[in-house]
């Protein structure tokens, strides 16, 4: 059976840092950044990249619509 390697993307710029996000990923993938953006918001990250499996639990709770979550086949 092939495995899912997954990838998030975030528009830092939308983020508010409401946090929602990282409530929602399974794989603890997604922390705080210790930067904001140019609004002044702090803006959430892939810390854990090697960890995500694509589910996009982080993209549908997004209520901006600021993470883009894409998925591949790896094959073993």
């Amino acid at each position: 059976m092939a495995k899912m390697k997954g990838a998030i993307v975030v528009d830092t710029e939308r983020c508010k840092g409401c946090q929602l996000c990282i409530i929602a990923c399974p794989q603890n993938v997604i922390a705080l950044a210790n930067k904001v953006n140019l609004h002044g918001y702090p803006y959430v990250e892939a810390a854990n990249e090697e960890a995500c499996v694509g589910c996009a639990s982080c993209g549908i709770v997004c209520p901006d619509g600021c993470i883009t979550v894409y998925r591949k086949r790896m094959e073993e």
